[in-house]
């Protein structure tokens, strides 16, 4: 029976720790091959990246964005953006973007056509990149965990998690020690 619960507790641990490792992958491991992670905390470039989704960027120089890229950049209070580029000025290099639910509702009141705009325009010093894929719902733990109490659940998790892993070895080597003393008893060595 003992052995039963040996097998169902180390499945368990290799589950969560697999669990961790991976999320930990996907949340700082990609930035070793470049790759900046981001959560999207608003609905202005839905449906394509919905709230909650975790996006991944890629650095990018502003001479290889196109129209109709979407990219990634710091807004003049350096927090970052994701929206549609919809014009490049060369000259004063800035880029013209857009979120994709963004619109001017007074125009859309007088025309029935959605116009959209965002002020002011994205100097070429701010882009960060291009985002390369996302992640549903993934962005929701991880902007959790990177902001108290979040971060505190997490550590407890990892900690928990630590000892989890340790308890059978620790359990073992008490096992053994307790039996080593009676295995020696009885015992005679030549003298």
């Amino acid at each position: 029976m003992q052995e039963k619960w040996k097998r169902i507790w180390n499945a368990v641990t290799t589950v969560l720790v697999a669990i961790v490792v991976i999320f930990a992958v996907l949340l700082v491991g990609v930035r070793v091959s470049g790759i900046q992670v981001y959560s999207v905390i608003s609905g202005s470039m839905e449906p394509e990246y919905p709230v909650g989704s975790l996006i991944y960027v890629k650095k990018v120089a502003p001479e290889e964005v196109k129209v109709g890229d979407v990219i990634t950049f710091t807004l003049s209070n350096e927090m970052p953006a994701t929206h549609r580029v919809i014009a490049i000025d060369q000259e004063k290099q800035c880029f013209y973007t857009r979120g994709d639910a963004n619109y001017d509702e007074e125009h859309f009141r007088q025309t029935g056509e959605k116009i959209y705009t965002d002020d002011p325009p994205v100097s070429f010093r701010n882009l960060i990149g291009r985002p390369v894929f996302k992640i549903p719902l993934l962005g929701y733990a991880a902007h959790y965990i990177q902001h108290p109490p979040g971060m505190y659940v997490a550590i407890g998790v990892g900690a928990v998690l630590l000892v989890l892993v340790f308890v059978p070895d620790l359990q073992k080597k008490k096992k053994e020690a307790e039996d080593s003393p009676r295995s020696e008893q009885g015992k005679t060595t030549k003298g």
